[in-house]
């Protein structure tokens, strides 16, 4: 099956209601290139084009011209069950997101199995210069390395990441919100001492105490340093 004929599939799967929807929700992304497709018929479509065997062609041909094939080609990356290839998959993929929606549902299994890879990885995602690729890096951070492999050096890392990138700003932000969730103890001081940026300090006390993961008790302490 040609790229042509997928997206042909995917505009048969339009809800221009939908799309109206998705437009709000992600200012970066021309409305031109949003089909409408709701993520529940994409998945059963990329299901399907994965059984078939006619993801690779498809993977092949980057950029993409709608956000709904790059979603598509997201759930791709998530079905790869060799680590590397998936690693390799995404360094090749992850210059063309521009968007977070894109970016936050990729979350392949397979990268729980090699931690150790995985965490050079995602140090060497933080430094890139493309803004979904430094929230992707950190969005693996806070999925992976915030339970029982955490480190206190990890949220370290995060906290020096300077940059004027809302969408940047916003994972790191909640990166701390998720920290303060899994590793208070070990998270507080960074909120304490003030380590990260005014926004990002703000932005990340104020999901925290949003959170239903974190006690009434631990909300009160976070509003003293607002």
């Amino acid at each position: 099956m040609s790229k042509k004929t997928i997206t042909d599939e995917l505009f048969s799967l339009k809800d221009e209601g939908y799309k109206r929807f998705q437009c709000a929700l992600m200012p970066t992304v021309n409305p031109d290139r949003v089909i409408g497709v709701r993520t529940p018929e994409l998945r059963k479509l990329s299901k399907r084009l994965w059984n078939e065997g006619k993801a690779g062609e498809f993977m092949q041909k980057l950029p993409h011209t709608y956000y709904e094939e790059d979603n598509l080609h997201a759930t791709f990356i998530e079905k790869i069950k060799d680590f590397d290839k998936c690693i390799d998959e995404l360094q090749r993929f992850l210059p063309f997101v521009d968007n977070w929606a894109t970016c936050d549902m990729m979350n392949p299994e397979v990268l729980r199995s090699e931690p150790e890879k995985l965490l050079i990885k995602a140090y060497q995602w933080i430094e890139s210069k493309d803004t979904y690729t430094v929230r992707y890096g950190i969005g693996v951070l806070m999925r992976h390395f915030l339970g029982d492999k955490f480190s206190s050096e990890y949220p370290k890392r995060v906290a020096e990441i300077r940059s004027d990138e809302y969408y940047v700003k916003m994972m790191i932000a909640w990166y701390f919100a998720e920290g303060l969730s899994k590793q208070y103890d070990a998270i507080l001081p960074f909120i304490k001492e003030r380590r990260l940026d005014l926004w990002v300090h703000r932005k990340a006390i104020q999901k925290a105490v949003e959170s239903r993961k974190i006690s009434p008790s631990q909300k009160e302490e976070l509003k003293k340093y607002r």
